[in-house]
């Protein structure tokens, strides 16, 4: 079984080594960010890739971005979501009344289920998916731009050094 350090060097070769300019690099990040706080998750990639292509971002950015939540993380990511955009809205919703409506959606993973919920919960949600958004949308694209632009340079140098010794 692959380490978690082999699957983190991987992801960021494929970061790292994307052919476009480094701050479209950068954008397909914190586009796959910003998709993955604020969309519910099972729309994120209908929402993610054709915006990257029309924003001619990093596709693999926007795809492995939105992966902040994920079929693990959800279970913690969404009620703290739900009870944050309570709180911005100034509508009382308990955690456990967010867990409880959560882990039916959970349980029975149909449109249906999500249908079902109240009205501050969803906008609870929405409105904490954004908060989060907000604050790890910056955050991501200055953190990929500056491991991207790292990387070009000390390339550079060590192709040029490779080079000139050939010379």
């Amino acid at each position: 079984m692959r380490s978690l350090r082999s699957y983190w060097l991987d992801l960021k070769a494929k970061m790292v080594k994307d052919p476009l300019p480094p701050e479209d690099v950068a954008a397909g990040w914190a586009l796959g960010m910003f998709i993955g706080c604020s969309v519910p998750f099972g729309l994120q990639l209908i929402v993610s890739i054709p915006l990257a292509l029309m924003m001619r971002v990093s596709k693999v950015g926007a795809t492995v971005g939105t992966l902040i939540t994920n079929p693990v993380s959800i279970l913690f990511i969404y009620p703290a979501q739900c009870w944050v955009g309570s709180r911005i809205l100034g509508k009382d919703v308990s955690w456990p009344a967010i867990n409880k409506a959560l882990a039916c959606v959970l349980r029975e993973q149909e449109w249906s289920a999500l249908a079902k919920l109240s009205g501050h919960l969803v906008t609870s949600f929405f409105a904490g998916g954004f908060l989060f958004a907000a604050i790890m949308t910056p955050i991501t694209y200055y953190t990929v731009l500056n491991m991207v632009k790292g990387y070009r340079i000390v390339h550079e140098r060590v192709r040029r050094k490779k080079k000139s010794s050939r010379e």
